[in-house]
């Protein structure tokens, strides 16, 4: 009798899991400029990002505070840092909480003995959007080409994160470090936005050259 192995489904699943931007990744690699006027992007696979609607007044705020570790971001931009987790305001009672370490099914968990009153929501989004990572010295000079903000450190200061868009795809662009940013495209808009970056780099590779 020949034995069969039968691996758990959720491992079996997770091993065929592909990222909106994965048939990027060469291209990516293709596109870096280093030096002086270097930049280079990368896809951030598979974060875990779940939407959280809590009403403005609501004593859940409260009970969520201690789960993430962190209260709520009060304003337009503001990221807070918590346990494993960061939260991102995006409007007065919407925040997208995102954790590279704690998988969805766990933090919606989480969460969810957290909010008790009606209005309240936790939806694991992990699949809705991705995250590119730029980064380098021309990164600002990059995404200045197509997003309508004011990038500038006096105006875009490090930790902040807003919805907006660049290449008019809406995205959420979140300033990581002084030269470093992440930016959260719906999974649908991975390719155009990844494609857009390549050509929006290409500029620096030749003055990188020169």
């Amino acid at each position: 009798m020949v034995e069969t192995t039968i691996e758990p489904l959720d491992k079996t699943i997770s091993g065929l899991r592909v990222s909106p931007a994965h048939h990027l990744h060469g291209a990516f690699v293709d596109a870096g400029v280093t030096g002086a006027f270097g930049v280079r992007v990368r896809e951030e696979q598979f974060l875990t990002m779940v939407g959280l609607r809590v009403p403005v007044g609501s004593p859940d705020r409260a009970r969520l505070a201690k789960i993430l570790g962190a209260e709520l971001p009060g304003g337009c931009g503001e990221v807070a840092t918590g346990h494993d987790v960061v939260v991102l305001w995006l409007s007065p009672d919407e925040f997208l909480v995102i954790s590279q370490s704690v998988a969805g099914s766990t933090l919606v968990s989480y969460l969810r003995a957290g909010v008790s009153e009606g209005g309240a929501a936790v939806v694991d989004l992990s699949a809705n959007r991705t995250t590119l990572r730029l980064e380098g010295p021309s990164a600002r000079a990059v995404l200045e080409k197509g997003c309508p903000l004011d990038l500038h450190p006096r105006s875009f200061a490090e930790g902040t994160a807003v919805v907006t868009n660049i290449g008019r795809v809406p995205v959420i662009l979140w300033k990581v470090e002084a030269d470093s940013y992440r930016i959260l495209p719906r999974a649908s808009y991975a390719d155009f936005l990844g494609r857009w970056l390549i050509d929006a780099m290409a500029e620096f590779k030749v003055l990188g050259s020169g």
